[in-house]
């Protein structure tokens, strides 16, 4: 297979730093050469102190310093290094910055909620499978903040919001307890509608419906038994919303130990897995739809970017 060019994307969010170098067919298809995911918790205590900890942009900075060497390897000719949710919210943002560029010799990009949610859907779309006519629904469900956007199989978009809730938001502001208690519980799920309640999308008309991220992922892992995490099993994968509100009921009932004892959830997203799944159950409960599961995300999305839009940097 002859590749026309090679580029990389990086996405660092709330709860991770992810890595997808991708080349490009003649016919311009993506083809994925390396997908690589780091569990660096760069959103730690932001929502509470509202600055990336000197402990979070180290771990994030190891995790660049890995990532370097595979986009050397791989000769990717541009890089496109994105931000979101956490760093939105982070006062010392530039300090983190900084280092990305002393690592990477280019400039890392803050991105809006709504160019975020942009690039999920075109992302999210790229891998799935739509079961049926009308509108799609992308949701991306972060650490830091939610995405959700409606448009159709072409990629146009007609609505698009990105919400500040998220899975280690909500389990930092309101689900404190391990496990959460009923109150708390109740508090977190009150939150997260209000929220919805406001949020300029039409949940409720959707013919097709496309989870991404880190807490899908891990909640389709769950529900489909494995003992240790499969990418091409999780991908494509459904859930009805009656499994989806059981699931997360299930993970609201348990301590981080016992959801890290699962199998196929990373020790590190333990703690935030529940929380993220009451978001993903109180969505779905309003879509009504099945959930289907896609592997292919905002990374995805940013790579499409460099190629089409003419984004990216070279590597310094």
């Amino acid at each position: 297979m002859t590749l026309t060019d090679v580029v990389a994307a990086l996405d660092a969010g709330t709860n991770t730093l992810r890595l997808l170098i991708a080349g490009r067919t003649g016919d311009g298809r993506l083809v994925e050469l390396n997908r690589q995911l780091r569990f660096v918790g760069l959103g730690q205590g932001v929502s509470v102190s509202g600055r990336f900890a000197p402990e979070a942009m180290a771990r994030a900075w190891a995790a660049i310093d890995e990532y370097r060497s595979l986009i050397v390897r791989h000769d990717a000719g541009r890089v496109r290094f994105v931000a979101t949710s956490a760093a939105r919210d982070a006062a010392n943002r530039d300090e983190f910055f900084a280092g990305v560029t002393q690592r990477l010799g280019i400039r890392a990009e803050l991105i809006s909620g709504d160019e975020e949610a942009r690039l999920s859907f075109g992302g999210a779309l790229a891998g799935a499978d739509l079961g049926g006519p009308g509108a799609v629904l992308v949701m991306d469900s972060g650490g830091g903040s939610t995405e959700l956007v409606r448009g159709d199989a072409s990629g146009r978009v007609y609505e698009a919001v990105s919400l500040d809730i998220g899975s280690r938001r909500l389990r930092e502001g309101k689900l404190l307890a391990d496990p959460p208690t009923a109150d708390q519980i109740a508090a977190a799920r009150a939150v997260v509608n209000r929220l919805l309640d406001t949020a300029a999308v039409g949940l409720d008309r959707v013919g097709s419906f496309i989870g991404v991220a880190g807490t899908v992922t891990s909640m389709a892992a769950v529900n489909l038994g494995l003992t240790g995490y499969d990418r091409k099993r999780v991908h494509a994968s459904r859930m009805t919303v009656a499994q989806v509100a059981e699931l997360a009921d299930r993970l609201l009932a348990m301590t981080a130990s016992e959801v890290a004892a699962l199998g196929p959830v990373a020790p590190d997203r333990a703690r935030v897995l529940a929380s993220g799944a009451l978001i993903v159950a109180e969505v779905a409960g309003r879509v009504g739809v099945d959930l289907q599961v896609s592997e292919t995300d905002i990374l995805d999305g940013i790579a499409h970017s460099i190629f089409e839009e003419g984004r990216g940097q070279r590597l310094g």
